[in-house]
């Protein structure tokens, strides 16, 4: 039975999209996993698919990738935190990076995230994720 209504993943590598998206299939996280490729996108379905935050389409977990073309992680938060409290308010964000720069490190603390991975993403920190900011814990055999 899946913890979550939906998982958004934004990432501009489609082969990290396909991986993630399968390891949170497999797992049974969400009932519906959206993919945006660019921080652009993932903002245009948080506002299409957040009415408010109890739209049954509105991701209640983003996994952020931080340096992305067109919009990167940070211009994403950085719109993200312009829309309306009831959009937002009940959505958990994780960026999820190789590597990051103190001064992207320092400005990303300012904005709404809930943590920060390494990539890659794993059964393991998807599991410390919900156990972290849900409350719950996958049965071992999922």
């Amino acid at each position: 039975m899946p913890i979550l209504a939906s998982v958004l993943l934004v990432d501009d590598d489609s082969t990290t999209n396909f991986l993630n998206k399968l390891l949170l299939t497999r797992m049974e996280v969400a009932e519906q996993v959206l993919v945006a490729e660019d921080g652009e996108q993932a903002l245009r379905t948080v506002v299409q698919s957040c009415v408010d935050s109890t739209a049954p389409a509105c991701p209640q977990l983003i996994l952020l990738d931080m340096n992305m073309p067109v919009m990167n992680g940070l211009a994403f938060l950085e719109m993200y935190v312009q829309l309306p409290l009831a959009q937002r308010q009940a959505i958990v964000i994780v960026l999820l990076t190789t590597s990051l720069h103190e001064r992207d490190l320092a400005h990303a603390q300012q904005l709404p995230i809930a943590g920060f991975l390494n990539k890659p993403l794993t059964r393991e920190k998807v599991q410390a994720i919900l156990q972290q900011h849900f409350g719950e814990e996958l049965r071992a055999e999922r």
